[in-house]
């Protein structure tokens, strides 16, 4: 399992994903933080899926929400669960919008890329946040590369140390307000949130 077989894992998983992804909104704490009660931001969401439960809950803050998947599949169930949302098809880690976002979002997205794209992602985050834009990441609570499972179909993740991240975070004018690894309320996430300054 390598990173390039993540897409073609959730095209194949997309419907199994929609189906059985939970819907209880335990996110909600740390998605409140991510917005910080902005009222009409410009979100978008990393990585999105079918947009149930989350993306669906920034929309349902007034939110203006952008959804970015690689997985065609996925992205039918994002534009079906989400019609008033912008849907884009689009590998993250060549991402060009030539817009700002308030809120970026890559949750349960951003640690199935390989070390050297998460790198390469964080000029693409600075390049589409907003002046104080929130970002929020899950990545492993330490450096490493777990097999995980979709479905029936295994996926490949990775994180690098938290020192690593941090750096990155600070390359990149992110200030970070804080990392929760393996934070129980997450259900075992490893949950970062930074601002760009």
């Amino acid at each position: 399992m390598q990173p390039k077989d993540i897409l073609p894992v959730y095209e194949r998983e997309a419907d199994h994903w929609a189906r059985t992804r939970d819907s209880s909104l335990y996110e909600v704490p740390f998605l409140c933080e991510a917005l910080a009660g902005q009222a009409g931001a410009r979100v978008l969401d990393l990585g999105c899926g079918t947009g149930v439960p989350i993306a669906r809950w920034f929309a349902d803050q007034g939110c203006m929400v952008t959804g970015v998947d690689g997985a065609a599949a996925m992205l039918e169930h994002f534009r079906t669960n989400l019609p008033e949302a912008e849907a884009i098809l689009a590998d993250m880690t060549t991402l060009a919008l030539d817009r700002r976002f308030d809120v970026i979002l890559a949750w349960d997205s951003f640690f199935h890329l390989s070390k050297a794209a998460q790198r390469a992602m964080f000029p693409i985050f600075a390049a589409h946040a907003a002046q104080g834009a929130r970002l929020m990441l899950t990545t492993g609570h330490d450096e490493g590369e777990p097999i995980g499972q979709v479905g029936v179909s295994p996926v490949y993740h990775a994180s690098l140390t938290p020192a690593a991240y941090r750096a990155l975070f600070a390359a990149h004018g992110f200030d970070v307000r804080w990392f929760r690894p393996e934070d129980p309320e997450a259900w075992g996430r490893s949950i970062w949130l930074a601002v760009k300054t």
